[in-house]
């Protein structure tokens, strides 16, 4: 990338207070862009999801998928609602079908406790809670999405692991660790499974003890998912970087937001080798939908994780800089008094990103 050229972003604000909580993101993107001279956008919105589905039959275009693939990244909002659904009864989810698409193998899920929001771990104020739950995006027991059989006497899915898919994930793990070293953090990688009762999970440890040497300062160590859970309950503030298998993932991910507050200022994203997508951790919340309740602070701080992931693809130092000046607006914000409604506050959508966009000055 150029230093004149634009970064383009395929934006897809989904559903619900998907759109609710998109708008404010860009707001502070394009005041980002308007105090950095060397760091600019081209945003490409597009529908997709539940409703899109109703409309058209089908959760994106081509023309949308497309355009996911020719943008430098993707920001996707909530999608799916409750009432639309596939034949199959299974929900309408673009985010699932996108880490399919292109290969997105690793699902990254920071949980990092921000100034002034309440933790229901008791302690937690005197720690800081920051680490990194990384799940498997495309294997695991989701390779088996639309293809589980049910009978009238049982059902079967299956779980699956490939080895190519495990060694990117290990690597894109411990270099995670590595980066996080440079910053401050611990520098170290848990591994999360079950090998104590799936031959799969023991196959999976011996290629993570294969990779670990390449990465010689970062410290690793195996943890089993029940004892992780407690752990994570207990002391959240004792993990650094760790990785698991996809479903193991898809429920740890959501322990460890509610660790930080809640699914409301939970980021995300989906990473593989030339494309990633960066959304909130949360769902489209119907129920609340066009009140101004929605707390956008998920899907700004996943616009923060956007521009680093840019940043260290394109080595665009500015982009890098401009995501820390997102997290620093977001902790002031939260700092001075900021009480979104889920806490109990006032502070709705508008008040939120008033907040935020008059802390990033």
């Amino acid at each position: 990338m150029s230093a004149n050229s634009a970064f383009h972003i395929a934006v897809l604000p989904g559903d619900g207070i998907g759109h609710e909580v998109t708008k404010p993101a860009l707001d502070v993107l394009r005041r980002i862009e308007d105090t950095t001279p060397s760091l600019k956008f081209r945003f490409s919105e597009r529908p997709a999801g539940a409703e899109e589905y109703k409309a058209t039959g089908k959760s994106m275009s081509e023309e949308t998928i497309k355009l996911c693939g020719e943008a430098d990244a993707i920001f996707l909002g909530a999608c799916g609602l409750p009432s639309v659904r596939y034949p199959d009864n299974t929900e309408i989810m673009p985010q699932v079908e996108l880490r399919f698409i292109y290969d997105l193998y690793a699902g990254v899920r920071p949980a990092r406790l921000i100034p002034g929001v309440p933790s229901p771990i008791v302690g937690a104020d005197k720690h800081a809670i920051d680490f990194v739950l990384i799940r498997e995006s495309t294997e695991g027991l989701f390779a088996s999405m639309g293809k589980g059989v049910t009978t009238h006497e049982d059902a079967r899915e299956t779980l699956v692991v490939t080895r190519k898919t495990t060694e990117r994930l290990f690597d894109f793990s411990l270099k995670l660790a590595a980066r996080r070293k440079t910053r401050g953090k611990p520098g170290r990688l848990t591994l999360v499974d079950k090998a104590n009762v799936f031959k799969a999970f023991n196959w999976q440890r011996d290629i993570f003890n294969e990779r670990k040497p390449k990465f010689p300062d970062v410290k690793t160590d195996m943890l089993y998912v029940d004892a992780c859970a407690a752990l994570m309950v207990k002391k959240p503030w004792d993990f650094d970087v760790m990785v698991m298998e996809n479903m193991f993932g898809d429920i740890l991910s959501d322990l460890a937001a509610g660790l930080i507050g809640g699914l409301g200022i939970a980021p995300s994203a989906d990473i593989g080798d030339t494309h990633a997508v960066f959304q909130p951790c949360h769902g489209t919340a119907p129920d609340i939908m066009g009140q101004g309740k929605a707390n956008p602070t998920a899907m700004i701080l996943s616009a923060a994780m956007m521009l680093d992931w840019l940043a260290d693809k394109h080595d665009h130092a500015p982009a890098a800089e401009a995501a820390q000046r997102i997290e620093r607006a977001v902790d002031k914000a939260y700092a001075s008094g900021l009480k979104p409604m889920e806490y109990g506050g006032s502070d709705g959508t508008a008040a939120i990103t008033k907040a935020v966009m008059t802390a990033l000055g």
